[in-house]
């Protein structure tokens, strides 16, 4: 993936909210890889986008992190995201799930 991202999201003072995505993968790529770093690329470039944090074996999990309510939403109707998801459905996930969670603290070191 060309689009980098730091390893852990640097994200600010709590509260802000988390967008988990938990997935079983389908076989081969077929787009997914080329999709995926769009999707990168595209949610950065969102209003209210935080940051995020991704790992695969065998489970994919991937958390996004936004401001506000208003931001996931926008971002979950956002026309490419929209076509990435409808793929996701048909193609690239054989089971996905998706969590919303306000983060009221957070601590790092």
């Amino acid at each position: 993936m060309t689009t980098s991202l730091p390893p852990i999201a640097q994200t600010p003072p709590a509260p802000y909210y988390a967008v988990i995505f938990t997935s079983l993968r389908t076989e081969g790529d077929a787009g997914y890889g080329a999709m995926a770093e769009r999707m990168v690329a595209l949610a950065q470039q969102q209003p209210g986008f935080l940051g995020m944090e991704s790992a695969r074996d065998g489970v994919g999990i991937t958390v996004s992190y936004w401001r506000d309510l208003a931001s996931i939403r926008a971002w979950k109707a956002h026309p490419e995201h929209l076509e990435a998801q409808r793929l996701g459905h048909e193609r690239w996930y054989a089971k996905a799930s998706t969590r919303i969670a306000l983060v009221e603290r957070d601590y790092s070191f």
